[in-house]
């Protein structure tokens, strides 16, 4: 059981970096998406940074969810971040159509 703790504490990290990472990158591209709508006034624009703030919103709450609770109800806790994320990804998608 010690091991398995170890291993759990390890993944659990590297989860909380990787989401950070996420979250960092996003945010990044939302801000590059809103500077060029403020530049242009191309609505795509809005759109595509909509869809990012969804992708990072989407990795955050399940990160801090699964905190929460303990990481006990996964199934739930992936199908409301792949939810919200298809979301995201329609939008970045409408934006790129819509170019």
């Amino acid at each position: 059981m010690g091991a398995e703790s170890g291993t759990m504490q390890v993944l659990e990290y590297v989860y909380v970096v990787s989401s950070g990472v996420l979250a960092a990158t996003g945010l990044t591209m939302v801000g590059f998406a809103v500077r060029a709508y403020a530049t242009t006034q191309n609505r795509p624009l809005i759109h595509l940074a909509i869809g990012f703030v969804l992708i990072v919103a989407a990795a955050l709450a399940t990160a801090i969810s699964a905190f929460v609770t303990g990481f006990t109800d996964v199934r739930s806790l992936l199908l409301v971040q792949s939810g919200i994320s298809s979301l995201g990804y329609l939008f970045i998608v409408y934006s790129l159509v819509t170019y």
